[in-house]
Formats: structure tokens, C-alpha cells, sequence
């Protein structure tokens, strides 16, 4: 019988006596290896980031709009953590600020273009371009003649819209 083992002889290997054990070679042994290391990585790689918060609106200092009407760079000696971010501020009077009214300070939609929110976008946006109305902050992702000048056209219905849109968010 092909494939049988008999106890009283001695047994011999033969390829074709078990069809479903791979022959391993060197080229599937690497392969397996690189396999297994890329996901060893990966999975050290979002754990780490998972720690690590993520700047806000890319360092500048959210209440600089409001106290110098400029985008300021944050010094990282002024930082505070909210939500989830870490913002940068250009003083600690800036930093005390926001911390007793972060709400107040920080940009509509976070990190987000609010006019291509708006268009049901999501557009990382630039703290160059930048628009207070009615107290609040709101940050764009191009220079005029698009982001706070297009969205000022119909300001009341962008700005609906975008937070209709905000769920299409993801935590940055």
C-alpha cells in the first residue's frame, strides 16, 4: 500500500507519500520571515502612534488670531494637551488663555479646511489662511480667492453644512 507505515521495516520518507506538506525551501522561508517582521513592525508602529499626540493646527498659536489678528508659530516650551492635541503657543499668557477657554480659541473644525468640509471634503488646512467671524476661529486650506473668502460668500450656510459634514472627521 502507497502511503502506509508498516511497523516492522524501517520507514523512508517519500515526497508523494504526504501530497499536502510543502516542500521549504529557502526562497518561502525568507518570504515568511519579511512576512512576519512587516507585521511585527506595523503593529509596534500603531502602538507607538497610538501614544503620541498629534500637533494642533500644525503648532501656531490658536489665540494669537485673536489677541495679535495674525497666525503665530507655538514654541513647544507652551504646550498644553486637549482633546486629544497638542497645542503650541507663543507665550504663556497665550497658553493660560486657552487653557481656562479652549473652546473658545480653537479653530472651528480642528485641523480641517472648513470650506471643503463644507463640500463634504476633508483637506488638512494651512493656519495661514484663516477667518474670525462671530468669535470663532476657522481655518482653510487655500489662500483667497478660495477657503475664507469663498466661504464668507453664503457664510451661515457653510458653515451649516460643514457641521453637518463634521462626521466625516477623523480623530488627526
Amino acid at each position: 500500500m502507497k502511503g502506509c507505515v508498516s511497523l516492522d521495516q524501517p520507514y523512508t520518507w517519500q515526497p508523494d507519500t504526504f501530497p499536502t506538506v510543502r516542500r521549504l525551501t529557502r526562497r518561502t522561508t525568507i518570504r515568511g520571515i519579511a512576512v512576519a517582521a512587516a507585521g511585527f513592525m506595523l503593529g509596534r508602529a500603531s502602538f507607538a502612534f497610538a501614544d503620541e499626540k498629534s500637533l494642533a493646527i500644525k503648532g501656531y498659536d490658536p489665540v494669537a488670531y485673536f489677541t495679535d489678528g495674525k497666525p503665530t508659530p507655538g514654541q513647544p516650551q507652551f504646550e498644553y494637551e486637549w482633546d486629544e492635541h497638542v497645542w503650541q503657543f507663543a507665550n504663556a499668557e497665550h497658553r493660560d488663555l486657552f487653557k481656562a477657554d479652549p473652546v473658545r480659541y480653537a479653530p472651528q473644525f480642528g485641523n480641517f479646511c472648513a470650506m471643503a468640509l463644507s463640500l463634504g471634503q476633508i483637506v488638512i488646512a494651512d493656519p495661514n489662511n484663516w477667518l474670525i467671524s462671530d468669535g470663532k476661529l476657522y481655518v482653510f486650506g487655500k489662500p483667497a480667492p478660495g477657503g475664507a473668502a469663498l466661504f464668507q460668500q453664503h457664510l451661515a450656510e457653510n458653515i451649516a453644512k460643514a457641521n453637518e459634514n463634521r462626521t466625516i472627521l477623523r480623530k488627526d
